[in-house]
């Protein structure tokens, strides 16, 4: 991990590429939309730690609930927000080429392996992007976070009551990141969101940022928790979601 660099970015997904959110050390923030995961690995600013939402460590073999990491985030969130953490599929699934072939490769991958959802299937190709440029040590630098998880350590460990998708959800969103760094946010969503780029992309883009600087200053927290290894898949990466 390069801690020397002045800049950390948060990244989230959408149809057409990914949005990057970017803060220095001054408090300078950057939002710019990018196309692909090699465009993520090389932003111009070098940042230290990538915080992106999408899964980094997928499994080898499909379980109910998913990894670990994703049960015990959604006991961390609760009802409703804990439905926002999905159960990744296993890794045989990338380069399926149709929903079918997806799901029958979920349910090969292990005797209590579950089925797959339309939602993850539409997700596979960024998660395979990803899967194709992770090592175990650029892992330390790119690392897999979850924007509900931000939102709830900044809410003192208390999982927002709105939906991001409300306008009620949004602001009060907006108040946590303002009140954790962030502004102005509401120009950045006025000149950036709007078609295939949700207003809600971009606000979990700048939560992915605050914990990867949260990252970098060594002060964030982890599912599992830090006391505990992380488990690895059969390619070295661990399987763990940071906030």
């Amino acid at each position: 991990m390069d801690s020397t660099s002045d800049w950390v970015a948060g990244a989230d997904g959408y149809r057409d590429g990914w949005v990057v959110v970017l803060q220095s050390d001054t408090g300078t923030t950057r939002c710019r939309t990018v196309d692909g995961v090699d465009a993520l690995f090389d932003l111009p600013e070098a940042p230290a730690v990538v915080g992106v939402d999408m899964v980094i460590g997928l499994p080898d073999r499909a379980e109910p609930g998913g990894r670990a990491c994703d049960r015990a985030a959604r006991q961390l969130l609760g009802h409703p927000r804990g439905s926002s953490v999905f159960s990744p599929p296993a890794h045989d699934v990338l380069g399926a080429e149709t929903y079918d072939e997806a799901l029958r490769r979920n349910r090969a991958s292990g005797p209590d392996a579950p089925g797959l959802t339309k939602q993850t299937y539409h997700l596979l190709p960024k998660m395979q992007a990803l899967a194709e440029r992770m090592t175990p040590a650029r892992q330390e630098r790119v690392r897999e976070v979850h924007p509900e998880l931000a939102f709830y350590a900044m809410n003192n460990d208390a999982p927002v009551a709105e939906s991001k998708h409300t306008e009620a959800g949004q602001d009060r969103r907006i108040e946590l990141l303002t009140a954790h760094g962030f502004s102005p946010i509401e120009s950045i969503l006025s000149r950036l969101a709007g078609g295939a780029l949700g207003a809600d992309d971009v606000l979990d883009a700048h939560a992915a940022c605050w914990t990867a600087r949260r990252i970098r200053d060594d002060t964030a927290e982890r599912c599992p928790p830090r006391s505990k290894p992380a488990p690895c898949n059969d390619r070295g990466l661990r399987m763990e979601i940071w906030r």
